[in-house]
């Protein structure tokens, strides 16, 4: 499975990057390609580019603030999660990614 997620949070600093790494770990360890771009206080790092949507599966979002560009995900499968959530729950929202595209495959 293709995992993207874009990872903010209010102050834009810590839990941008602990969600952006708890969530790269919890995909790689199920053995999913995940990219994570953050939003944070210095700007957008990692972006994730067009054929990076065209190619996911499924995309995580925080909720905690705006996303910026979010519009590029139109017509994809969203996930939207507190940043906390993903720094302390990634292996949930990754298995709830799983569940989602499974659930897909069916219909």
């Amino acid at each position: 499975m293709k995992i993207l997620a874009v990872t903010a949070c209010p102050s834009g600093v810590a839990h941008t990057y602990m969600a952006a790494e708890a969530l790269t770990k919890a995909a790689k360890q199920k053995g999913h390609s995940i990219k994570v771009e953050t939003q944070g206080s210095i700007g957008i790092e990692n972006a994730i580019t067009p054929k990076d949507v065209a190619d996911a599966d499924i995309v995580v979002l925080t909720k905690d603030m705006a996303i910026k560009n979010r519009e590029r995900f139109a017509g994809k499968t969203i996930i939207n999660v507190g940043v906390g959530d993903a720094v302390r729950k990634a292996d949930i929202i990754v298995a709830k990614a799983e569940e989602v595209i499974a659930q897909k495959g069916q219909s």
